[in-house]
């Protein structure tokens, strides 16, 4: 695929390798295409001609989960949306709390992110750092266990990983599990002993027998059935209203959205568009997507892992608010999160979201 080459930046970032302790196992969870969680990348893209009025700088992972901003930025969407008169400078990262850090220093106005990140984001700064504005993939995540483990009564006694200690898929192991009469805690104890650890590590040990499940994100559900001969015994949709849950939405620094509002309706108007060409064909849709993850990664997926991935997930701009309320109550639960009031001053500025909906005769969606 072909991209505008002017407005398109390398985004230089601080090493945020010490900072990624502050926010208690916040990965993004969205599991990244290879090895080597953690790291943040720049796009290696020099603009083409003189700068414009505004420069964005915008993040995002190398994930299927991300597939509407990988489809953004590869057939040129988010250049197009926002004119000439914004520089887009791009940024890759693996780590939400990377993400978050970076809006913490001002070295990032923007970025496609997971549900957890973004409430201990919110968290951190007592309200102030970012908000939501759109919403990006529903679904997507599912324990995915051994053969011989039939129903949750099975699990007693068994060693199951997530990406990280906090993070989105761990939290919803917790409460699951919680919910079902097992006792976890953080080091690894309990009535199931949870291990963190990086996805790809977790696909190794699976494979090993060394793991007796995974609660993990596409693609590495749907990698832990392929490749390790694993069985889905419970997709997260399952457990939520309507099947719907957040996995990755777009944020914002505060600051940025106060201070360009327009430059931000355009980006959400883009992201409109890239989730129109996910959904249109899903084909060409996930052949795009993998392009932008094998040039990010240097590793594609397999064309069956990412057809099976897809399946599972929803591209849509609705942010599914009440899954993001209800992650933080499991997180809180759990013993993961201090309480958090998400309504005041709002984790949510869903103005311009709803506008560009009306512009589409669609009807607005609902914040907290």
């Amino acid at each position: 695929m072909s991209f505008p080459q002017r407005v398109l930046r390398p985004l230089a970032l601080v090493a945020l390798v010490a900072a990624a302790a502050a926010c208690g196992g916040s990965d993004d969870g969205a599991g990244a295409a290879t090895p080597g969680d953690g790291a943040a990348t720049s796009s290696s893209r020099e603009a083409g001609s003189d700068a414009g009025d505004v420069t964005l700088r915008l993040g995002y992972f190398p994930n299927v989960t991300h597939a509407p901003a990988i489809i953004g930025v590869e057939d040129g969407v988010f250049v197009e949306a926002l004119g000439e008169d914004v520089d887009l400078e791009l940024a890759t990262f693996n780590s939400g709390t990377e993400v978050t850090e970076a809006i913490f220093s001002g070295a990032l106005d923007a970025s496609f992110i997971g549900p957890n990140p973004a409430i201990n984001g919110y968290a951190r700064s007592n309200g102030d750092a970012l908000r939501i504005v759109a919403g990006t993939t529903s679904g997507g995540a599912s324990l995915v266990v051994r053969e011989g483990i039939e129903s949750p009564a099975d699990l007693a006694g068994t060693r199951i990983a997530t990406p990280s200690l906090g993070n989105t898929q761990d939290v919803a192991l917790r409460a699951w599990l919680l919910e079902q009469g097992y006792e976890t805690d953080t080091s690894g104890g309990g009535d199931v002993s949870i291990t963190p650890q990086d996805n790809a590590d977790t696909l190794a040990a699976f494979q090993a027998g060394e793991l007796d499940g995974a609660w993990v994100p596409e693609p590495w559900a749907t990698r832990l059935v392929l490749e390790g001969g694993g069985q889905v015994l419970l997709n997260e949709a399952e457990v939520w209203p309507d099947g719907q849950f957040v996995t990755t939405h777009l944020i914002v620094a505060t600051s940025f959205l106060e201070e360009h509002p327009d430059v931000v309706r355009d980006l959400i108007a883009g992201l409109a568009d890239s989730i129109d060409i996910a959904n249109a064909d899903p084909t060409a849709a996930q052949q795009t997507t993998n392009d932008g993850i094998e040039r990010i990664t240097t590793t594609a997926l397999g064309e069956e892992t990412i057809t099976g991935a897809w399946e599972n997930l929803e591209f849509t701009l609705d942010p599914v608010s009440g899954s993001l309320q209800g992650s933080a109550d499991d997180a809180v639960e759990v013993g993961l999160l201090e309480p958090v009031d998400l309504t005041t001053p709002g984790i949510y500025d869903l103005t311009l979201l709803d506008e560009v909906l009306a512009e589409r005769d669609l009807p607005a969606v609902d914040g907290l």
